[in-house]
């Protein structure tokens, strides 16, 4: 499975990125495939590392902030790997024109 996920202290004012930076080591730890976007994180495994992965970042984020914003977006396709490169490929090859990444 794929998903993208934020973790978010509703409680440390504008500038997140100290916090993101220690979900990102979580994230690292974990050993699955991940790219960190401007918006979220995706990361790809089986369902019990993903989700366990995500629980673990939002409970960094909870020891640094009383309140904490976690989203989840979960694209769960039976057979399927290595998606976090394949589906930009997929949609590359289609299109006529040049995408940015």
């Amino acid at each position: 499975m794929i998903a993208i996920f934020s973790v978010v202290p509703l409680t440390e004012g504008e500038s997140i990125s100290p916090f993101v930076t220690k979900v990102i080591e979580e994230v690292d730890k974990s050993g699955l495939d991940y790219k960190l976007t401007a918006m979220g994180t995706i990361i790809e495994g089986p369902w019990d590392s993903v989700m366990g992965t995500i629980k673990k970042c939002h409970a960094v984020m909870r020891r640094h902030s009383g309140r904490v914003l976690t989203s989840i977006t979960i694209d769960d396709r039976k057979g399927a790997s290595k998606r976090l490169d394949g589906k930009v490929r997929s949609v590359m090859s289609k299109s006529k024109r040049a995408i940015r990444t």
